[in-house]
Order: C-alpha cells, then structure tokens, then sequence
C-alpha cells in the first residue's frame, strides 16, 4: 500500500465514529507509521470531530430532521447517548465527558461524547477542552496497548539463532 493511502486510511478511521483511535492508530503502526507520528496524527483528527459534530447539529441536522426515517433514527442516537453519559455528567460535570470519551472501547468516543454534551446543554467550550483531553488519554491509551502488546508477544515467540 503507498504511503499517500495509508495516510489518508488513517485519517478515515481517526474521523469515522466506529473506528475513531481503536482504529486509526493500530492500523497506522501496523503500516510501519512510528508511534510518536501515529499517535497525535490520529488525535489531532479525532479531536476535529468535536467542532464538526457541533456544527453538524447546529445547521444540517436541523434540516434533516424534517425526514421522518432520520428522525427516527437520530431520536434512537440520542437517547442512547443521552443514557450513558447522564449518570456521567451528572457526578463529574464537563469532566464526566472527558471520562466517557477516554475509554476506547466501542460507542465512547469523540463522536457519542459530543452528541451527548450537546444534548445535555454543556457550553461548546467546555465540550472541546473535554473531547481533547478525553482524546489525548485515549490515543495514549490504545498507543500503549499497541506497544506493551507488540513487545508482549515476545514472550510467546522463541527466539532462534542461526548456526
């Protein structure tokens, strides 16, 4: 695959809300992009997502939701979001976001946490510097296990010395 490819793949998985980190970042090391590149390349995009979201649902969204099978569907979308971050925001406040959008599993994200602060009235401000921040640890988070587990295998592979 040429470089210019795995670039933008990279930049496609750090920006698409399925993927966002947990993919970008493994996916860029594993096509021999360094860490130290991989790591704030992906995090810079997926922080992008936070002002993008929020003009997303400031104009476009409006429109949208006068077809009945979008709202519908975005309606399902912000309940959920709605259900997992409340409790959240709720006993942390705008860190609560921070928090949900940290752990990289699926549905936390950059994405689900902006949709949910949206819907929860946190300031725009707020919103971004937790985003951010919630990026940043995840990006280290999935950095990590990607080096820790790299060098952990390892362990299970025995080294030969040719004669």
């Amino acid at each position: 695959m040429s470089g210019s490819i795995v670039w933008f793949i990279t930049a496609f998985l750090a920006f698409l809300p399925i993927s966002e980190l947990r993919g970008a970042i493994p996916f860029a090391m594993a096509h021999q992009i360094p860490w130290y590149i991989a790591f704030p390349f992906a995090a810079l995009l997926n922080a992008m997502v936070a002002p993008v979201c929020w003009i997303f649902l400031s104009t476009l969204n409006r429109l949208f939701l006068k077809m009945e099978w979008y709202k519908k569907f975005f309606d399902r979308f912000i309940e959920s979001a709605r259900a997992k971050l409340h409790e959240k925001v709720e006993k942390w406040g705008w860190l609560g976001i921070t928090i949900f959008v940290a752990i990289p599993l699926p549905i936390t994200g950059a994405w689900t946490g902006t949709l949910g602060a949206w819907v929860l009235g946190i300031s725009k401000r707020r919103t971004l510097l937790a985003v951010i921040l919630g990026v940043v640890i995840a990006g280290a988070i999935v950095t990590s296990v990607m080096l820790l587990g790299l060098q952990g295998l390892k362990i299970f592979v025995k080294q030969v010395e040719a004669p």
